[in-house]
């Protein structure tokens, strides 16, 4: 995962954590619950700039799961980026 992000160099802490987000759910390291994972790393590379965490607790499941088959199987961060920048919205709104 660090070689990854090293060749890719995402500058800012919102662009870390998207790409820790897709890609650690992507190779899927463990035998279960990678998601879960890699919104802990996504969300620890907002904190750790400053920044509020992510809950993803109002996007709804399937928009999420769809979101995340366009990466997979197309390549295309698109839909997944819209539902990260919502969620991050709902949570500066809703919890700071």
């Amino acid at each position: 995962m660090s070689r990854i992000l090293y060749f890719c160099k995402p500058k800012d802490a919102d662009e870390r954590s998207l790409l820790s987000l897709l890609l650690i759910s992507y190779i899927q390291p463990f035998n279960d619950g990678n998601k879960r994972p890699a919104r802990i790393v996504a969300n620890a590379q907002l904190i750790a700039a400053g920044y509020c965490p992510i809950s993803f607790r109002s996007v709804d499941s399937a928009d999420y799961k769809n979101a995340m088959l366009i990466f997979y199987e197309q390549n295309n961060i698109t839909a997944f980026k819209k539902i990260f920048i919502k969620q991050f919205a709902f949570s500066v709104n809703n919890y700071f």
